[in-house]
């Protein structure tokens, strides 16, 4: 029997926050502790009003099929979401609801790349863009930005990046890894650019847009001169703590929104029925516990960032969104304790994780490769405890 994978499958790199996150977890498994800072998830449990909806849900019998593209009260639910708080007019039948934002997003991609197409994606950038690109066999284009900039591109970048190939560019505000946040007059100065370019199909990843604490989230999808060609992706995961649930949505031009039915009836089909049926409560039910997450969240933001700021050789910026930090690391590289040797921010991460007991991950699978990722999704005492580690654990480095 063969033993042989496709070169498709051959081509992807696994996703190293999974893969950090794993080793964690098999540290704890043997009686270590591990303080895992490596995975992007909440760690609020859902709400009760979301979850009694959830069992609602059941003892109703929705236990069957739901409609490809979603359940309809769920994208109206979604419509109403982004009039009511973005300011953006969507017919339901623009929205396509999926199994988290990931699939949104690579549907999205999968839709509209063709072998060899580009797709420009600023860096640092989420670990899955790149992979997913790989999939729809496009070819990336990395457009650094630096902690100098903290970390957005200027429209000088993008212009200089297109080319006759470009077919899309995909932008995340706030950002994973770097919690950055475009305003709404570094997003318009974007688009004067892009309305150049109308074969520039624009992916804006906004699941962070909830957890934001500069005020108001700015969507690149509020100018019309380009509305009909972003693809918005959202959900409720990190919103709502709903990471578990599997749900996501775009909402696009009715052409890329009819696309994407027809790929995902193809190969999953619509979600899960009682995940939807709570997601409509999401959106439409109280919202207080949207903010309490968010300051929680600010709260720890402040904590992190004033305690890696005290850890030598660190570069910390002040992340406006998401739950991470993205310090600057390069300090480290060449330093040995006597026994081992750091190269690069893989090594750092993993020399953390086995001396100090803290799981982070390398800025490389993010295309930063003098950075490391930090998720500030947990406790207070889990923060002040592990800054502690790092401290500790980097001051045996010469």
């Amino acid at each position: 029997m063969s033993e042989t994978v496709s070169e498709r499958l051959a081509a992807l790199s696994p996703s190293e926050t999974l893969a950090m996150s794993q080793k964690s977890a098999e540290l704890k498994a043997q009686g270590i502790d591990v303080i895992n800072m490596s995975v992007g998830e909440p760690d609020f449990f859902t709400p009760e009003h979301i979850k009694t909806a959830a069992k609602k849900a059941i003892d109703d019998n929705f236990s069957f099929y739901s409609p490809v593209p979603g359940y309809m009260d769920l994208r109206k639910a979604i419509a109403g979401k982004l009039k009511r708080e973005n300011g953006l007019d969507y017919a339901p039948e623009q929205i396509v609801v999926s199994n988290g934002a990931k699939q949104s997003v690579c549907n999205a991609l999968l839709c509209i790349i063709d072998k060899g197409d580009e797709v420009i994606i600023p860096t640092p950038a989420w670990v899955s863009y790149m992979e997913m690109v790989k999939l729809a066999e496009g070819t990336n284009v990395l457009v650094n930005a630096g902690i100098e900039q903290d970390f957005k591109i200027t429209p000088e970048q993008l212009e200089k990046n297109i080319t006759p190939r470009t077919k899309a560019l995909i932008l995340c505000s706030p950002s994973n890894p770097t919690g950055s946040v475009y305003s709404a007059e570094e997003l318009a100065a974007l688009a004067k650019v892009l309305v150049k370019h109308p074969r520039v199909i624009i992916i804006a990843d906004e699941i962070y847009e909830h957890i934001n604490y500069v005020g108001g989230h700015a969507s690149i999808a509020a100018y019309p001169e380009i509305k009909e060609r972003v693809a918005l992706i959202n959900g409720v995961s990190k919103a709502y703590a709903m990471t578990g649930w599997r749900i996501g949505f775009m909402a696009a031009p009715l052409w890329l929104a009819k696309a994407c039915n027809k790929l995902q009836g193809q190969y999953t089909s619509g979600p899960s029925s009682i995940a939807q049926k709570a997601s409509v409560e999401a959106f439409n039910g109280p919202q207080e516990c949207v903010q309490e997450m968010c300051e929680a969240f600010r709260r720890r933001r402040d904590l992190i960032v004033s305690l890696a700021k005290e850890i030598p050789g660190f570069k910390v910026n002040i992340p406006h969104g998401a739950f991470y930090i993205f310090p600057e690391v390069s300090y480290y590289f060449g330093k040995s304790d006597g026994e081992r040797t750091i190269s690069n921010a893989a090594d750092l991460a993993m020399y953390l994780l086995e001396k100090g007991h803290v799981a982070a991950v390398g800025g490389a699978a993010f295309g930063a490769p003098e950075y490391l990722r930090f998720s500030y999704a947990t406790s207070d005492e889990n923060i002040k405890e592990a800054m502690t580690r790092v401290k500790e654990t980097l001051a045996n480095l010469k």
